[in-house]
């Protein structure tokens, strides 16, 4: 956690600072429940990454906002080449309407786009991403998601040549599978249970997107693999957006998406839950 000393602070657009307490806020970024000029915010600091690395969680909660309840910015820049994001506070609960939150999520993904990607990469984040446009899903998933992420795995000692030959033939198989009409939906991009949370009146907020265009099956694929959504979630989704026939059955590939991004952000704590997936494919 970055000592924020009073030189640090004065540089923040408030008049005064009554109360800064360090709270829990995932691994990435220091976190603080601060009351400034008698209003309640929470604010993210980065320390040494600028202003340039909550540009693209900023895009992201704007992108979102068009169908979903999200944080209030209140501003983002930076202080000593340390990046910092502010919101305002939200009194939230971790239980809710989970069928609503299916269905936010839904909408989400009724946002649309001509190609899949973003109109900007993502290079600060401890997993680098590759958002440049693409028309094919399927070149754009292997060559832009996975393919970077096994070079990552490789450089950091954490692959091999079993995992390889079985990672060729998922990726075979992906191809040959995922042939339905994928239309680009705006994504949340990281949709794990800690990523969302309920106000008072248990309605659903999205938070810490990493968005880009691509396959809503992706989305959801994530949300399967640490648990936290109910079934009424999923209920909840196809009544406002029905998946297309056979989508439990492709949810493998992002599964596998996901755990790779673990097994190089953790190492093989999480080598058992890839070779699970790789092995379906030997």
């Amino acid at each position: 956690m970055k000592n924020l000393n009073n030189e640090w602070l004065k540089q923040l657009p408030f008049k005064t600072i009554k109360s800064l307490i360090p709270v829990s806020g995932g691994d990435i970024n220091d976190s603080y429940y601060m009351i400034a000029d008698n209003q309640e915010y929470f604010m993210k600091v980065q320390p040494k990454r600028g202003k340039k690395f909550f540009e693209h969680e900023v895009e992201g909660i704007h992108l979102l906002s068009q169908a979903a309840k999200v944080p209030k910015i209140v501003t983002y820049g930076e202080i000593d080449n340390d990046g910092f994001l502010i919101q305002k506070w939200l009194n939230v609960k971790s239980n809710g309407n989970q069928y609503e939150l299916g269905k936010m999520v839904a909408n989400v993904h009724k946002i649309t786009n001509k190609k899949f990607g973003l109109d900007q990469n993502f290079e600060l984040g401890k997993i680098p991403k590759n958002n440049k446009w693409n028309s094919s899903w399927q070149n754009f998933y292997i060559n832009q998601r996975l393919e970077p992420l096994v070079k990552m795995a490789t450089k950091n000692g954490l692959w091999n040549d079993n995992r390889q030959i079985s990672f060729e033939r998922l990726k075979n198989s992906f191809i040959k599978n995922v042939t339905h009409e994928i239309v680009p939906s705006l994504l949340h991009g990281d949709l794990w249970s800690g990523n969302f949370t309920f106000d008072e009146n248990s309605y659903p907020i999205l938070i810490d997107p990493d968005v880009f265009y691509g396959d809503r099956e992706m989305d959801i694929g994530i949300t399967t693999v640490f648990g936290g959504f109910s079934q009424q979630f999923y209920e909840g989704y196809n009544d406002e957006y029905p998946l297309d026939k056979g989508w439990q059955q492709r949810l493998i590939y992002y599964q596998f998406y996901y755990l790779l991004a673990h097994l190089n952000l953790f190492g093989e704590t999480y080598g058992f839950a890839v070779d699970n997936i790789l092995n379906k494919f030997i």
